[in-house]
């Protein structure tokens, strides 16, 4: 039985299948993502000719540290293909990202792509969204208030806290994360337009009616899922 992280290299492969000379290419964050990038980095050393605008600042920075040409939306207002992760896929693909703390930029990239593709090994295949913790952009300053309105909503969360145990985690945006409690979200649409209606919320972890593809790696195959797939 391959491991997790064999399970991720083998649809990190498959995504390089949707690269083409000359496209711009959306760089996602994340375990499978940066394992994308790096197989995408073996190709642009062998002569692929493409551009990359990054979801986060270290994938700029793995990018660009592989030969990747690194740009940004001043220089190309939107991608061909952009690969990238999730934490949870659910039917419609709907996703809940934002695991590693990028959802923004990754929500920003992704909303200008014209394919955007996730990359999954088959443990981030649900039902129903709700497992993992729904992550939550906020303002520093609304954090007390958005807590407060989540807890109202029967989303009690807390503050994400950096893993090297020097506080509050910090978003590339200067932001805090508010992690949701793992709950089953019956309504997932319903719940993304109260978050985007709160003062104080940058954005939310909810990626929905945005993928067109999902590559989900089980024992010994990718599986193609699209928003019409049935699970």
């Amino acid at each position: 039985m391959p491991t997790q992280d064999e399970l991720k290299l083998l649809a990190a492969k498959r995504a390089l299948d949707f690269i083409q000379p000359g496209m711009v290419v959306g760089l996602g964050s994340g375990s499978t993502a940066t394992l994308f990038i790096k197989l995408l980095g073996e190709k642009v050393q062998q002569g692929l000719k493409i551009r990359g605008i990054a979801s986060s600042e270290d994938s700029a920075k793995l990018g660009a540290s592989l030969g990747i040409p690194v740009i940004d939306f001043t220089e190309a207002t939107e991608t061909d293909v952009t690969v990238d992760g999730a934490d949870e896929v659910a039917p419609g693909l709907a996703l809940i990202k934002g695991g590693g703390g990028k959802l923004l930029r990754e929500k920003i990239v992704a909303s200008a792509s014209k394919k955007f593709i996730i990359v999954a090994d088959s443990s981030k295949v649900v039902k129903k969204l709700g497992k993992f913790k729904l992550p939550i952009e906020v303002i520093p300053m609304a954090e007390p208030l958005v807590s407060e309105r989540l807890k109202g909503l029967g989303y009690p969360s807390s503050i994400r806290q950096a893993k090297d145990g020097s506080g509050n985690y910090i978003t590339d945006e200067g932001n805090l994360i508010l992690d949701c409690d793992p709950t089953q979200i019956d309504d997932p649409a319903a719940l993304a337009a109260q978050l985007d209606t709160m003062v104080g919320v940058v954005e939310h972890g909810l990626f929905l009616d945005m993928a067109d593809l999902v590559l989900v790696a089980g024992e010994d195959t990718v599986t193609e899922y699209t928003p019409e797939t049935k699970f």
